[in-house]
């Protein structure tokens, strides 16, 4: 059964634009969550889907310089995207994660993964964000390609195809679904990238706690937090988007 990871990434950020490849620590942010999620010890490919726009190419190069395979697809449709990715590259057990995510932690993906594998005969969907207890930004989305493939054909709504999985997670009749929960409710916290200081935050993040050839969890994030709770202050008026 081949588990791949597949974070959608692309340029045209409406909020915060070219975020993708934002500097951090002397690396894109892309970068990051690419390393991130190759110290995971369950998924076994990662694929970056972007889209078929010129102004992408640079996703494209940064792929093939971090040794992970990539695909081209529809800017919108972003179901679509991952079908046709899923598809070419033959995955059987998809993790969605999003390229604004340069915190996401390798043992909480395969934490979620490992449950959905566990009880892949139970449910069709497993993730930590159906009651969400863990920071914004450690999303993790685990499916079948079966169920990928079902609500491919099946969806119709613009909204249902710009962000994969909702006609999966709203129709519980069809699909079953399973979430993972951390011992402590963390939802408040927000450590993804929508806004320039959601990118402050990241960076400074980074700037205490990154070493190369080393990857930090979400304990010492938590940590550095508990010593310098000023950090927390630098985000944190910024609203989340829908979904």
């Amino acid at each position: 059964m081949k588990v791949s990871a597949i974070i959608q990434a692309r340029m045209s950020s409406t909020r915060l634009p070219d975020k993708v490849l934002a500097n951090i620590e002397g690396k894109p942010m892309l970068w990051h969550v690419i390393n991130r999620l190759k110290r995971t010890e369950l998924i076994n490919e990662v694929i970056v889907a972007t889209t078929t726009n010129r102004k992408d190419e640079p996703i494209i190069e940064l792929a093939k310089e971090t040794g992970v395979e990539s695909f081209s697809g529809s800017e919108e449709d972003v179901l679509d995207r991952y079908y046709q990715a899923a598809k070419k590259y033959k995955v059987d057990v998809i993790v969605r994660i999003t390229a604004d995510c340069p915190l996401i932690d390798s043992q909480i993906a395969d934490k979620v993964i490992k449950y959905y594998l566990n009880n892949k005969n139970k449910f069709d969907y497993v993730s930590n964000i159906l009651v969400r207890t863990y920071p914004r930004g450690l999303d993790t989305e685990v499916f079948s390609f079966n169920a990928l493939e079902k609500s491919w054909y099946k969806t119709k709504k613009l909204y249902e195809r710009e962000h994969v999985t909702p006609y999966i997670c709203e129709h519980p009749e069809t699909f079953r679904l399973a979430n993972v929960e951390n011992s402590k409710d963390l939802s408040y916290m927000r450590w993804t990238v929508d806004e320039e200081k959601d990118l402050e935050f990241v960076r400074e993040v980074h700037k205490r706690l990154y070493k190369k050839g080393v990857v930090f969890l979400m304990q010492d994030v938590l940590n550095l937090l508990e010593k310098e709770s000023e950090l927390s202050k630098i985000n944190r008026e910024i609203k989340q988007k829908v979904r």
